[in-house]
């Protein structure tokens, strides 16, 4: 029990921090947006290409792409991350040439400061030069706060993905259901899990289970959509494709949409649980990358199985959930204007909130 408290408890305290780092900080979430980039480009190709059509099909040629594309996560990284925030193209791909082999948060945190700096460099600079100058100052920069973050990054992910791994292998349907219904419910956020995922270093049976729940919470989020008439069909397949796409509408009805991504997210990571679905490939918590990733390391048959009764997992959580919100949606629009999925249009939820708070 200790083990899984654990493996929860940091797992909320690296989401908390990741939550007051992309809120908070300067371009926050723009950064965060250029990680999650970096992380689909570097090792969602390396799953794909070097264990699917290199490894299962014997193509030695994608074999060495994939390894390629895995061991430079940094570099990706400290030339996204600066990208996202407006920098300059130039300095930002010497920002990554200059990072190399360092991983991929040492590369994130290079980046995010070259992003910042980058446009003061470029205005103080006499202009003419300030692309020279510029890129002589910000190489060695990148890689000085690359060498620096590396070795505090490696003990502190270290320790934290290892506890969540533990407490995955001690009660993997228990950890199934948890991570999977709060990985789920970032992948909807405006949050990435991506690259939360990818940050964390999270690979094994956590990130299998991370991948499937966002799949199978994908058909949670089709079904809230369609049934309560959050958009039109496109606002439907968008949201299942990419959650992140339809952010306004999500942080507009939070109630019906993240309770049922919990649950929905959680019963298909008792299905990865279950199967025993393993993903090497950090960083693919989406649906797309998720669907394609386990493949690369699994048996066929035994991914299709998982991933049919995370389906249905997350669809019956969708089904569940929009039977329930849909009475409470015509109370709250003959009572009043109050936009649906806001806290006031839910009673019940609303009665739980309030006496929450007075508990507090």
């Amino acid at each position: 029990m200790m083990t899984i408290l654990s493996g929860v408890g940091l797992l909320l305290v690296a989401l908390a921090g990741f939550s007051m780092f992309s809120l908070k900080m300067p371009k926050g979430q723009l950064a965060m947006s250029g990680m999650a980039n970096a992380a689909v480009a570097t090792f969602l190709v390396e799953a794909i290409h070097k264990y699917i059509t290199g490894d299962l099909l014997g193509i030695d040629f994608f074999r060495t792409v994939g390894e390629t594309s895995g061991s430079l996560s940094g570099v990706a990284a400290a030339i996204m991350v600066p990208l996202s925030m407006g920098a300059n193209p130039v300095l930002s791909v010497v920002a990554g040439v200059a990072v190399g082999s360092y991983g991929i948060l040492p590369g994130f945190i290079a980046g995010y400061l070259v992003g910042m700096l980058s446009p003061i460099v470029e205005k103080k600079l006499p202009e003419g030069l300030n692309i020279i100058l510029g890129a002589l100052l910000i190489a060695p920069f990148a890689h000085l706060i690359a060498w620096a973050s590396d070795p505090v990054v490696t003990v502190l992910l270290t320790r934290i993905g290892g506890t969540i791994t533990a407490a995955t292998e001690q009660s993997p349907i228990v950890m199934g259901f948890l991570l999977g219904g709060i990985m789920k419910m970032i992948c909807t956020s405006p949050l990435s899990s991506m690259a939360l995922t990818a940050m964390l270093g999270l690979s094994g049976l956590p990130m299998g289970i991370a991948a499937i729940a966002c799949v199978g919470g994908s058909f949670t989020n089709g079904i809230i959509f369609a049934r309560l008439k959050l958009g039109n069909k496109s606002n439907v397949i968008a949201v299942m494709l990419e959650p992140l796409t339809q952010a306004d509408i999500v942080t507009s009805n939070p109630i019906p949409i993240y309770c049922s991504n919990f649950f929905g997210g959680g019963l298909a990571g008792i299905s990865a649980a279950v199967f025993q679905i393993i993903n090497n490939a950090p960083g693919t918590a989406s649906p797309i990358p998720g669907l394609l990733a386990p493949f690369a390391f699994n048996p066929p048959l035994q991914v299709v199985l998982a991933l049919a009764f995370a389906v249905a997992g997350g669809s019956l959580a969708g089904f569940v959930e929009a039977w329930y919100s849909k009475p409470q949606k015509r109370v709250a629009e003959t009572a009043s204007a109050v936009t649906v999925g806001s806290i006031n249009s839910y009673p019940f939820y609303h009665t739980c909130i309030k006496k929450w708070l007075w508990i507090f």
